[in-house]
Protein backbone atom coordinates (compact mmCIF):
# COMPACT_ATOMS: atom_id res chain seq x y z
CA UNK A 1 0.00 0.00 0.00
CA UNK A 2 0.74 3.48 0.05
CA UNK A 3 3.33 5.45 2.05
CA UNK A 4 3.47 8.96 3.05
CA UNK A 5 6.56 9.67 1.80
CA UNK A 6 9.49 7.72 0.26
CA UNK A 7 10.78 5.35 2.98
CA UNK A 8 7.79 6.51 5.07
CA UNK A 9 5.60 3.15 6.71
CA UNK A 10 3.27 1.89 4.40
CA UNK A 11 -0.39 2.73 4.98
CA UNK A 12 -4.09 1.55 4.32
CA UNK A 13 -7.50 1.90 5.13
CA UNK A 14 -8.63 -1.54 6.70
CA UNK A 15 -11.75 -2.93 4.41
CA UNK A 16 -14.72 -2.87 7.15
CA UNK A 17 -15.28 -6.34 7.26
CA UNK A 18 -11.70 -7.08 8.77
CA UNK A 19 -11.56 -7.54 12.68
CA UNK A 20 -13.40 -4.79 14.77
CA UNK A 21 -12.23 -4.19 18.43
CA UNK A 22 -15.25 -1.89 19.39
CA UNK A 23 -18.15 0.13 17.80
CA UNK A 24 -18.80 3.96 18.54
CA UNK A 25 -22.39 5.38 18.94
CA UNK A 26 -23.83 8.60 20.64
CA UNK A 27 -26.50 8.29 22.53
CA UNK A 28 -29.61 10.72 21.40
CA UNK A 29 -29.43 13.95 23.83
CA UNK A 30 -32.85 15.11 24.89
CA UNK A 31 -33.59 19.22 23.64
CA UNK A 32 -31.21 18.61 20.55
CA UNK A 33 -32.38 17.47 16.84
CA UNK A 34 -34.49 13.66 18.28
CA UNK A 35 -36.85 16.13 20.54
CA UNK A 36 -39.55 15.27 18.70
CA UNK A 37 -38.85 11.49 18.57
CA UNK A 38 -36.86 11.27 21.05
CA UNK A 39 -38.46 8.13 23.06
CA UNK A 40 -39.24 6.26 19.55
CA UNK A 41 -34.93 6.71 18.63
CA UNK A 42 -33.90 5.71 22.47
CA UNK A 43 -35.95 2.60 22.12
CA UNK A 44 -34.07 1.60 18.72
CA UNK A 45 -30.67 2.65 20.43
CA UNK A 46 -31.29 0.37 23.86
CA UNK A 47 -32.32 -2.34 20.69
CA UNK A 48 -29.16 -1.68 19.07
CA UNK A 49 -26.89 -1.34 22.26
CA UNK A 50 -28.43 -4.58 23.56
CA UNK A 51 -27.23 -6.54 19.90
CA UNK A 52 -23.81 -4.76 19.76
CA UNK A 53 -22.97 -5.18 23.12
CA UNK A 54 -23.13 -9.11 22.50
CA UNK A 55 -20.62 -8.86 19.53
CA UNK A 56 -17.99 -6.28 20.74
CA UNK A 57 -17.28 -3.86 23.68
CA UNK A 58 -19.00 -0.52 22.97
CA UNK A 59 -18.45 3.06 23.07
CA UNK A 60 -20.97 4.99 23.92
CA UNK A 61 -21.16 9.52 24.16
CA UNK A 62 -23.13 11.12 26.32
CA UNK A 63 -23.97 14.43 27.38
CA UNK A 64 -23.89 14.18 30.85
CA UNK A 65 -23.26 10.14 32.24
CA UNK A 66 -25.20 9.75 34.95
CA UNK A 67 -28.30 10.70 33.44
CA UNK A 68 -27.44 8.81 30.83
CA UNK A 69 -27.32 5.46 33.23
CA UNK A 70 -30.56 6.28 33.80
CA UNK A 71 -31.89 6.83 30.67
CA UNK A 72 -30.60 3.32 29.48
CA UNK A 73 -32.05 1.79 31.99
CA UNK A 74 -31.25 -1.33 34.34
CA UNK A 75 -30.10 -4.24 31.88
CA UNK A 76 -27.52 -1.98 29.97
CA UNK A 77 -26.54 -0.05 32.77
CA UNK A 78 -25.70 -2.91 34.30
CA UNK A 79 -22.99 -3.37 30.97
CA UNK A 80 -20.86 -0.53 31.84
CA UNK A 81 -20.49 -1.36 35.14
CA UNK A 82 -16.84 -3.51 36.86
CA UNK A 83 -13.01 -3.42 35.44
CA UNK A 84 -14.14 -4.32 31.91
CA UNK A 85 -17.55 -3.13 30.76
CA UNK A 86 -18.82 -4.09 27.05
CA UNK A 87 -20.12 -0.83 27.16
CA UNK A 88 -18.06 2.35 28.50
CA UNK A 89 -20.40 5.83 28.98
CA UNK A 90 -18.57 8.31 27.74
CA UNK A 91 -18.97 12.50 28.55
CA UNK A 92 -18.39 14.19 25.07
CA UNK A 93 -19.00 17.19 23.77
CA UNK A 94 -20.80 15.80 20.61
CA UNK A 95 -24.04 16.92 19.50
CA UNK A 96 -25.38 14.66 17.02
CA UNK A 97 -25.77 10.96 16.83
CA UNK A 98 -24.53 10.35 13.18
CA UNK A 99 -20.56 9.08 14.89
CA UNK A 100 -19.51 7.53 11.12
CA UNK A 101 -19.04 11.19 9.93
CA UNK A 102 -16.95 12.69 13.31
CA UNK A 103 -15.77 9.95 14.79
CA UNK A 104 -12.25 8.42 14.18
CA UNK A 105 -10.93 7.34 10.93
CA UNK A 106 -8.31 4.43 11.57
CA UNK A 107 -5.42 3.48 9.06
CA UNK A 108 -2.86 0.58 9.68
CA UNK A 109 0.60 1.47 9.31
CA UNK A 110 3.36 -1.27 8.75
CA UNK A 111 6.60 0.44 9.86
CA UNK A 112 9.88 0.04 7.83
CA UNK A 113 12.50 -2.14 9.61
CA UNK A 114 15.71 -3.33 8.43
CA UNK A 115 14.33 -6.52 9.03
CA UNK A 116 11.74 -6.57 6.56
CA UNK A 117 7.54 -6.01 7.32
CA UNK A 118 6.62 -5.91 11.26
CA UNK A 119 3.04 -5.79 12.65
CA UNK A 120 0.77 -3.68 11.44
CA UNK A 121 0.37 -1.01 14.04
CA UNK A 122 -3.14 1.82 13.77
CA UNK A 123 -3.11 5.23 13.34
CA UNK A 124 -6.66 7.02 14.76
CA UNK A 125 -7.15 10.13 12.20
CA UNK A 126 -9.58 13.21 13.19
CA UNK A 127 -10.57 15.04 10.00
CA UNK A 128 -12.22 17.80 10.21
CA UNK A 129 -16.24 17.83 10.39
CA UNK A 130 -18.10 20.60 9.22
CA UNK A 131 -21.86 19.54 9.65
CA UNK A 132 -21.85 17.88 5.94
CA UNK A 133 -20.61 21.61 4.48
CA UNK A 134 -21.84 24.06 6.83
CA UNK A 135 -25.95 22.80 6.88
CA UNK A 136 -25.40 22.20 10.73
CA UNK A 137 -23.66 23.43 13.84
CA UNK A 138 -20.46 21.23 14.42
CA UNK A 139 -18.69 22.77 16.79
CA UNK A 140 -19.04 19.57 19.53
CA UNK A 141 -19.14 17.06 16.85
CA UNK A 142 -15.53 18.49 15.63
CA UNK A 143 -14.30 17.78 19.08
CA UNK A 144 -15.62 14.97 20.12
CA UNK A 145 -12.73 12.76 19.01
CA UNK A 146 -9.96 14.59 20.14
CA UNK A 147 -12.01 14.56 23.84
CA UNK A 148 -12.63 10.40 23.15
CA UNK A 149 -8.90 10.06 22.58
CA UNK A 150 -8.10 12.74 25.93
CA UNK A 151 -9.86 9.85 27.64
CA UNK A 152 -8.15 7.55 27.25
CA UNK A 153 -11.24 5.01 25.60
CA UNK A 154 -8.99 4.63 22.75
CA UNK A 155 -5.60 3.17 24.92
CA UNK A 156 -2.09 4.30 23.75
CA UNK A 157 -3.03 4.50 19.99
CA UNK A 158 -2.01 7.98 19.10
CA UNK A 159 -4.29 10.42 17.26
CA UNK A 160 -3.33 12.98 14.00
CA UNK A 161 -5.27 15.76 14.09
CA UNK A 162 -6.08 16.86 10.09
CA UNK A 163 -7.22 20.33 8.48
CA UNK A 164 -9.38 18.22 5.33
CA UNK A 165 -12.75 17.88 6.08
CA UNK A 166 -14.06 14.44 5.40
CA UNK A 167 -16.42 12.06 6.72
CA UNK A 168 -16.37 8.35 7.15
CA UNK A 169 -19.77 7.81 5.45
CA UNK A 170 -18.25 9.76 2.03
CA UNK A 171 -15.68 6.49 1.57
CA UNK A 172 -15.11 2.82 1.55
CA UNK A 173 -12.09 0.59 0.89
CA UNK A 174 -11.17 -2.79 0.27
CA UNK A 175 -8.53 -2.49 2.77
CA UNK A 176 -6.15 -3.39 -0.32
CA UNK A 177 -5.52 0.58 -1.79
CA UNK A 178 -8.66 1.09 -3.35
CA UNK A 179 -11.09 3.71 -2.33
CA UNK A 180 -14.56 4.75 -3.59
CA UNK A 181 -16.19 8.04 -3.12
CA UNK A 182 -18.67 10.46 -4.95
CA UNK A 183 -17.79 13.61 -6.69
CA UNK A 184 -20.66 15.32 -5.48
CA UNK A 185 -19.76 14.82 -1.94
CA UNK A 186 -16.08 15.16 -2.27
CA UNK A 187 -15.82 18.01 -4.45
CA UNK A 188 -18.27 19.94 -2.68
CA UNK A 189 -17.25 23.64 -2.73
CA UNK A 190 -18.57 23.82 0.91
CA UNK A 191 -15.92 21.37 2.36
CA UNK A 192 -12.70 21.98 0.79
CA UNK A 193 -12.78 24.42 -1.78
CA UNK A 194 -9.44 24.85 -2.13
CA UNK A 195 -8.86 21.42 -3.36
CA UNK A 196 -9.84 19.97 -7.06
CA UNK A 197 -10.05 16.02 -7.84
CA UNK A 198 -6.41 16.08 -8.23
CA UNK A 199 -5.45 17.73 -4.90
CA UNK A 200 -8.00 15.48 -3.16
CA UNK A 201 -6.75 11.91 -4.63
CA UNK A 202 -3.31 13.69 -3.55
CA UNK A 203 -4.95 14.04 0.25
CA UNK A 204 -6.52 10.33 -0.11
CA UNK A 205 -3.38 8.73 -1.10
CA UNK A 206 -1.21 10.63 1.63
CA UNK A 207 -3.60 9.92 4.44
CA UNK A 208 -5.30 7.07 4.41
CA UNK A 209 -2.61 4.85 1.47
CA UNK A 210 -5.13 5.28 -1.64
CA UNK A 211 -3.22 3.77 -4.38
CA UNK A 212 -6.63 4.47 -6.83
CA UNK A 213 -9.59 6.41 -5.84
CA UNK A 214 -12.64 5.57 -7.86
CA UNK A 215 -15.29 8.47 -8.31
CA UNK A 216 -18.93 8.27 -8.86
CA UNK A 217 -21.23 10.52 -10.36
CA UNK A 218 -24.37 10.02 -8.70
CA UNK A 219 -26.97 12.37 -7.10
CA UNK A 220 -27.90 12.32 -3.55
CA UNK A 221 -30.90 9.62 -2.50
CA UNK A 222 -34.01 11.61 -1.61
CA UNK A 223 -33.94 13.41 1.90
CA UNK A 224 -30.34 12.75 2.03
CA UNK A 225 -28.39 15.32 3.98
CA UNK A 226 -24.64 14.14 2.47
CA UNK A 227 -24.68 15.17 -0.66
CA UNK A 228 -24.71 11.53 -1.66
CA UNK A 229 -22.06 9.46 0.64
CA UNK A 230 -21.06 6.15 -0.43
CA UNK A 231 -22.37 3.97 2.23
CA UNK A 232 -25.68 4.99 0.92
CA UNK A 233 -25.69 4.22 -2.63
CA UNK A 234 -22.77 1.60 -2.75
CA UNK A 235 -20.47 -1.16 -0.80
CA UNK A 236 -17.30 -3.03 -0.95
CA UNK A 237 -17.57 -6.20 -0.23
CA UNK A 238 -15.65 -9.49 -0.04
CA UNK A 239 -14.14 -11.23 -2.93
CA UNK A 240 -13.98 -8.01 -5.57
CA UNK A 241 -18.14 -7.60 -4.82
CA UNK A 242 -20.20 -4.59 -5.09
CA UNK A 243 -23.66 -4.49 -3.72
CA UNK A 244 -25.33 -1.27 -4.35
CA UNK A 245 -29.31 0.35 -4.33
CA UNK A 246 -31.05 -0.51 -7.51
CA UNK A 247 -30.46 2.68 -10.02
CA UNK A 248 -29.80 2.16 -13.70
CA UNK A 249 -27.51 5.22 -14.35
CA UNK A 250 -25.28 3.73 -11.11
CA UNK A 251 -25.32 0.11 -12.57
CA UNK A 252 -24.03 1.38 -15.51
CA UNK A 253 -21.32 3.46 -13.99
CA UNK A 254 -20.51 0.07 -11.72
CA UNK A 255 -20.11 -1.92 -14.79
CA UNK A 256 -17.33 0.45 -16.51
CA UNK A 257 -15.20 0.15 -12.99
CA UNK A 258 -12.24 -2.39 -12.29
CA UNK A 259 -10.73 -4.09 -9.58
CA UNK A 260 -6.73 -3.39 -9.39
CA UNK A 261 -6.02 -6.51 -11.51
CA UNK A 262 -8.19 -5.34 -14.46
CA UNK A 263 -11.35 -7.38 -13.77
CA UNK A 264 -14.85 -6.06 -13.63
CA UNK A 265 -16.39 -6.14 -9.99
CA UNK A 266 -19.18 -8.64 -9.55
CA UNK A 267 -22.19 -6.92 -8.41
CA UNK A 268 -25.63 -7.42 -6.66
CA UNK A 269 -27.98 -5.39 -6.40
CA UNK A 270 -30.72 -3.93 -3.06
CA UNK A 271 -34.06 -3.32 -3.74
CA UNK A 272 -35.08 0.25 -3.33
CA UNK A 273 -35.93 1.36 0.51
CA UNK A 274 -39.85 1.52 1.06
CA UNK A 275 -41.23 5.12 0.79
CA UNK A 276 -41.01 6.68 3.96
CA UNK A 277 -41.54 10.74 4.74
CA UNK A 278 -40.97 13.01 7.50
CA UNK A 279 -44.11 13.24 9.76
CA UNK A 280 -43.50 17.29 9.96
CA UNK A 281 -42.72 18.42 6.59
CA UNK A 282 -43.69 15.59 4.37
CA UNK A 283 -39.66 15.36 3.19
CA UNK A 284 -38.95 11.88 1.99
CA UNK A 285 -36.96 9.97 4.11
CA UNK A 286 -33.77 7.78 2.52
CA UNK A 287 -34.24 4.74 3.39
CA UNK A 288 -31.70 2.61 2.65
CA UNK A 289 -30.29 -1.34 2.76
CA UNK A 290 -26.42 0.09 1.77
CA UNK A 291 -26.18 1.00 5.41
CA UNK A 292 -25.57 -2.06 6.67
CA UNK A 293 -22.60 -2.38 9.01
CA UNK A 294 -20.09 -5.42 9.08
CA UNK A 295 -19.18 -6.77 12.60
CA UNK A 296 -16.66 -9.73 12.33
CA UNK A 297 -18.78 -11.94 10.65
CA UNK A 298 -22.16 -11.44 11.29
CA UNK A 299 -23.97 -8.04 9.12
CA UNK A 300 -26.21 -5.83 10.33
CA UNK A 301 -28.78 -5.21 8.03
CA UNK A 302 -31.32 -2.12 8.49
CA UNK A 303 -34.64 -2.55 8.27
CA UNK A 304 -37.58 -0.58 7.43
CA UNK A 305 -40.82 -2.56 8.42
CA UNK A 306 -41.46 -3.81 4.85
CA UNK A 307 -41.22 -7.09 5.34
CA UNK A 308 -40.33 -8.32 1.09
CA UNK A 309 -38.24 -5.44 1.04
CA UNK A 310 -36.39 -6.50 3.63
CA UNK A 311 -36.37 -9.99 2.78
CA UNK A 312 -35.67 -9.17 -0.22
CA UNK A 313 -32.37 -7.23 1.21
CA UNK A 314 -31.38 -9.59 3.00
CA UNK A 315 -31.35 -12.03 0.34
CA UNK A 316 -29.20 -9.77 -1.50
CA UNK A 317 -26.75 -8.83 1.03
CA UNK A 318 -26.00 -13.05 1.78
CA UNK A 319 -25.40 -13.60 -2.00
CA UNK A 320 -22.73 -10.49 -1.81
CA UNK A 321 -21.23 -11.84 1.53
CA UNK A 322 -21.64 -15.92 1.39
CA UNK A 323 -20.59 -17.07 4.85
CA UNK A 324 -21.59 -13.87 6.83
CA UNK A 325 -24.48 -14.14 9.53
CA UNK A 326 -27.47 -11.74 8.28
CA UNK A 327 -29.07 -10.21 11.49
CA UNK A 328 -31.86 -7.33 10.51
CA UNK A 329 -32.14 -5.17 12.68
CA UNK A 330 -35.48 -2.15 12.77
CA UNK A 331 -33.85 0.91 11.49
CA UNK A 332 -36.85 2.63 10.94
CA UNK A 333 -36.92 5.27 13.78
CA UNK A 334 -33.25 6.47 12.00
CA UNK A 335 -34.68 7.93 8.99
CA UNK A 336 -36.46 10.19 11.44
CA UNK A 337 -33.15 12.18 11.58
CA UNK A 338 -32.45 10.86 7.68
CA UNK A 339 -29.66 8.27 8.88
CA UNK A 340 -29.71 5.05 9.11
CA UNK A 341 -27.71 2.46 10.98
CA UNK A 342 -24.06 2.66 8.99
CA UNK A 343 -24.12 6.12 9.71
CA UNK A 344 -24.88 5.78 13.67
CA UNK A 345 -21.86 3.56 14.22
CA UNK A 346 -18.00 3.93 13.67
CA UNK A 347 -16.21 0.75 14.11
CA UNK A 348 -12.79 0.74 15.60
CA UNK A 349 -10.19 -1.83 14.36
CA UNK A 350 -9.11 -4.68 16.62
CA UNK A 351 -5.43 -3.15 16.27
CA UNK A 352 -6.59 -0.22 18.71
CA UNK A 353 -7.56 -2.73 21.84
CA UNK A 354 -4.30 -5.36 21.43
Amino acid sequence: MSGTAEGAPSRRLPAEWEPVGAVLLAWPRAGGDWQPYLEEVRACYRQLLTVLTELVPVLLLVEDRERALAELGPALACLAAGPKPRLQVLASPARDTWTRDYGPITVLERPTTPQGSAREVPLLLDFRFNGWGGKYDSTGDDAATGALHAAGALGPTPLQRLPLVLEGGSIDSDGQGTLLTTSNCLLASSRNPDLDRSALEGELRQQLGADRVLWLEQEALAGDDTDAHIDTLVRFCPQDTLVHVADAALQRQLQTLRTATGAPYRLVPLPAGPTRRAPDDDRPLPATYANALFLNGTLLLPTYGDPARDGAAAAAWSQACPGWRILPLDCTALLLQHGSLHCATMQIPAEVFR
